[in-house]
């Protein structure tokens, strides 16, 4: 038996069958849509994960170094630390002028014990 094709050829299908393959077609289709929006979703934070990582690499070594600023308490620290070497500075030449005053005291003193003892 030799089955010939044309146009004009018939063929039965149970409605239940044609039903069947639709959904079976639909899901396929919805399972495959939501395989790629999750691929597409994971693809994307898996993009941001890098760029976070990467903006926290940076921060992690500039920061340290003073090169993307400081937080206002540092730059009051640096202001009273400046404040403190100031006031440094100040008692040093203080305390310069007072070794100074006190060789002077002993050399006068020295210079009147010998003018007392002549």
């Amino acid at each position: 038996m030799t089955a010939k094709l044309s146009e004009a050829t018939e063929l039965a299908i149970p409605l239940k069958n044609i039903i069947g393959m639709l959904v079976a077609v639909s899901v396929g289709t919805g399972a495959y849509f939501s395989l790629v929006e999750r691929i597409n979703i994971i693809d994307h934070a898996i993009a941001m994960l890098q760029v976070d990582t990467k903006l926290n690499s940076e921060f992690r070594i500039k920061w340290p170094r003073g090169e993307l600023g400081s937080l206002p308490a540092d730059a009051r620290q640096d202001l009273l630390m400046e404040a403190m070497q100031e006031q440094i500075d100040r008692l040093e030449k203080r305390l310069e002028r007072v070794d100074d005053l006190q060789v002077r005291v002993k050399l006068a003193e020295q210079r009147l014990e010998g003018k007392e003892t002549q």
